[in-house]
């Protein structure tokens, strides 16, 4: 009797026990179920590396932001859209700038035009006027040197004083020099330009051309342009909003999604199996059982910590693991960021 009481009660509790143990593996919950599925997932292909992992783009994301600080006028995409490179995304308040550029190029007419008078010396204008100054001072030489003569034998007839004759020749000696002066000024006006000043009007042009270059620099630097061909993931600012180049204020995310790759965690275990080639594959619980083929791109260098956490309440948060990159070969529906569970074929 006491040796059937004893088998009974062995019995119940390993009933008990066994209760127990339901009820605390019943509750690890879905993370269990997603780790116990991805050790089912890579029974099938025996030898495969097994790691978490996170799908980004090929360009990963690159935030675009001024490279002026302002009041945002305009930004011309939304959330979704597909842009090229080039594409004008946001417009800072410019009229300050287009204003700049207006005077440089006013600045760089009015040296261009200083630079043809030197080339092109005086006006044809100017030059019959000093033709003409000459030649009139040319008749009033003869004609003060006519007089002079005429004096002179009066002089010696002792017909006028010595006084009228210094008049005379003073008179002579001015139109002597006022030959001579306006002979000069036709020459300066007929002559070339000097070498010194046909450089130093071409310096003039060359500075206004550079500042004119730099006044539209700096209105381009207010159309905020797509770097990359991508789709527009977020937008983080409005019109009417100002930015800076002080601190980190991006306009909006961008990211090439043409192909898309998986950063994977590669316990450092399996590292000495890792290889750039190797065929891979990546599941997620949204899509099922579907595989979305890849090869592995990049097998990083340095072990570190581990990047992508899979919320199970048994995770080593001091695992060393090595970054691994997979380029997918297809999988352009899996959103971005969306957390995996990757396989490597050594």
């Amino acid at each position: 009797m006491t040796r059937t009481r004893s088998i009974v009660y062995i019995t119940a509790g390993l009933v008990a026990l066994g209760g127990l143990n339901v009820v605390i593996f019943g509750g690890r919950g879905v993370a269990a179920e997603r780790t116990a599925a991805a050790h089912a997932v890579a029974s099938t292909t025996p030898g495969a590396i097994a790691g978490p992992g996170r799908v980004e783009a090929v360009s990963e994301e690159v935030q675009v932001s001024a490279q002026l600080g302002g009041k945002l006028r305009q930004v011309c995409v939304d959330e979704g859209d597909h842009v090229s490179v080039g594409t004008v995304i946001a417009v800072l308040e410019n009229d300050d700038y287009r204003a700049r550029v207006a005077a440089a190029e006013a600045e760089l007419q009015a040296r261009r035009a200083d630079a043809r008078r030197v080339d092109t010396g005086a006006r044809p204008e100017e030059r019959r006027e000093a033709a003409a100054s000459f030649r009139e001072a040319e008749a009033s030489l003869e004609s003060a040197r006519a007089d002079h003569d005429r004096r002179l034998d009066l002089f010696r007839d002792q017909v006028i004083s010595r006084e009228e004759m210094d008049h005379a020749d003073q008179q002579l000696r001015a139109a002597e020099a006022r030959v001579d002066a306006l002979h000069e000024h036709e020459q300066f006006v007929k002559a070339e330009a000097r070498e010194e000043d046909v450089a130093r009007a071409a310096a003039d042009v060359a500075l206004a051309k550079a500042r004119l270059d730099d006044a539209r620099a700096t209105l381009e630097k207010t159309f905020i342009r797509a770097p990359i061909d991508g789709v527009v993931l977020r937008r983080h600012r409005r019109a009417g909003e100002a930015v800076s180049t002080q601190f980190d204020s991006p306009i909006v995310t961008l990211a090439d999604r043409s192909h898309l790759r998986v950063r994977v965690d590669v316990d450092e275990t399996d590292v000495g199996r890792l290889a750039v080639g190797q065929s891979a594959y990546v599941t997620a619980d949204a899509f099922g059982g579907r595989r979305f083929a890849g090869h592995v791109m990049r097998v990083g260098q340095t072990l570190g910590k581990q990047n992508v956490r899979t919320d199970e309440p048994t995770e080593r948060v001091d695992q060393k693991i090595l970054e691994t990159l997979i380029e997918l070969e297809d999988g352009r529906e899996l959103p971005l960021g969306l957390r995996v569970q990757a396989f490597i074929v050594p």
